[in-house]
């Protein structure tokens, strides 16, 4: 049996504005309809013996993950909730834990959620290659042929043949993992052609992992079986425990067992694969137009050439430029060279240095329950545009600094406040004063939109005192 494990933990910094930390780059549709997440799960099906994906992610990103999963037609993967980042190691343990909870041990098929492969079935092949290896307690990596000396990605070098599979693929023992080679050193990798990039995606028996983990980094695994044993069931969640987490060592798959056991495989892949971690990436595996732009949403261009030019909310014009990145959303515009397209991470820590939500979230704020979205703010007020799912419900509230007006511009709202319901359909309003417990609910069929007039002396979202919650918050 196949587990596949999916990693779905990363901010995604270096396509900012578009990916921000609450809405990272892998529940984004970058590059097709779905979302890198919904391509991971999709790649999935047709693979043999496998089972429903077991999903690592973060806690604040759960409810827009299930939604994904949901979408992509798999109703029934397992979720577990990191309440902090520990990086890969701890988090393939955990999944490897949970795998072998039942007394199984199957193959774990580990995938970060944010890589685009386009050539799936190649994908396919390659892993079917690497199950016999697996079984024989190989632990298996998937090299990427490299097309170009590249100084963003970390290197596998390939050592001796130890079997083929399929009749195609090969797989070599690891000689040795390389870090990110500067340019010069990049091309005598390509030349030496026994190089690949590192994927970052594995195979191997849940046991083989535990029983390396243990060998080389005995406290994290006893950090990770406490944190296990812990295990809780929140709604569709598993959450881990916070402290036990919190306290296990952080560090990636890689230079925890990888770069230290014996039993490193490698098998080549050329599928088109791209990790796609930066915007000239995406760029790089565009649908080009005859300037070699690639060009997505309202933009109109006069002598632009080798430009990514992203409209997200409004009409976005571009003369006389070239090898520009220009991506325009609701809250924010971005400009940079092509070059210099792995430095747009320095901008988002200047963000979160000045505290800046630009860095977290984006102008429309999606919720369990639905979004909400600032239409104006000032001096004392804020206005904004609410939309709550058909049967969902806010949290029964209350706020200490703020009154709010709602007006109903669309479908049905049930309104409680302080014990006292009532229903208000379109052009409707009512007023919850300072300080009074409240609700607001969907009982309808159709999405429920209204305009929301707050005022008061302070208007922050942390000004929200829960008492009841049906989505655990």
């Amino acid at each position: 049996m196949i587990q596949p494990v999916i990693l779905s933990g990363g901010s995604g910094s270096r396509l900012w504005p578009l990916s921000r930390e609450e809405y990272p780059k892998q529940l984004l549709p970058l590059h097709g309809e779905q979302t890198l997440l919904q391509q991971t799960v999709s790649r999935l099906v047709g693979l043999p013996d496998v089972l429903s994906p077991l999903i690592v992610c973060n806690e604040t990103h759960r409810f827009l993950v299930a939604e994904q999963v949901r979408q992509a037609g798999c109703r029934s993967a397992t979720i577990i909730l990191e309440p902090c980042g520990r990086n890969t190691a701890p988090a393939v343990a955990i999944a490897a834990l949970q795998a072998r909870a039942g007394g199984e041990d199957p193959l774990l098929l580990v995938l970060p959620a944010d890589h685009l492969i386009q050539r799936v079935d190649l994908f396919q092949q390659a892993v079917v290659a690497g199950i016999e290896l697996a079984e024989q307690g190989g632990l298996v990596t998937f090299g990427i042929v490299p097309d170009k000396p590249e100084t963003g990605y970390g290197y596998i070098k390939a050592g001796a043949v130890c079997g083929a599979q399929n009749g195609h693929h090969k797989a070599f023992r690891v000689e040795s993992f390389v870090e990110k080679p500067d340019l010069a050193t990049a091309e005598t990798y390509i030349a030496a052609g026994d190089y690949f990039w590192n994927s970052g995606m594995f195979l191997f028996k849940a046991s083989t992992y535990l029983e390396e983990l243990h060998r080389f980094a005995p406290a994290m695994l006893a950090s990770c079986r406490q944190a296990h044993a812990a295990l809780a069931a929140d709604l569709d969640f598993m959450r881990l425990d916070p402290q036990v987490f919190a306290a296990c060592p952080a560090d990636s798959i890689d230079y925890a067992v990888m770069e230290k056991t014996s039993q490193a495989l490698v098998i080549p892949l050329d599928a088109g694969w791209n990790d796609i971690g930066s915007w000239s990436a995406l760029w790089d595996v565009g649908e080009l137009d005859a300037a070699g732009n690639l060009v997505r949403g309202d933009v109109l261009t006069q002598a632009v050439s080798n430009c990514y030019l992203y409209a997200g909310s409004r009409m976005l014009a571009a003369v006389g430029v070239e090898n520009l990145i220009m991506v325009e959303t609701a809250d924010a515009v971005l400009v940079a060279h092509r070059d210099h397209a792995q430095e747009v991470k320095q901008i988002v820590g200047q963000l979160k240095g000045q505290n800046r939500t630009e860095a977290f979230l984006h102008k429309r704020v999606n919720r369990p329950w639905g979004a909400y979205e600032c239409v104006d703010v000032g001096e004392r007020f804020q206005v904004k545009r609410i939309s709550v799912q058909p049967g969902a419900s806010l949290s029964l509230q209350m706020h200490h600094h703020r009154a709010e007006h709602w007006v109903v511009v669309r479908g049905t709202a049930r309104v409680t406040c302080e014990g006292e319901s009532l229903i208000l359909s379109e052009n409707q309003s009512t007023y919850i004063p300072l300080g009074k417990t409240h609700r607001l609910e969907n009982p309808g069929q159709i999405p429920l939109e209204l305009i929301e007039v707050q005022s008061g002396s302070y208007l922050g979202e942390d000004d929200i005192v829960r008492f009841e919650d049906h989505y655990g918050r």
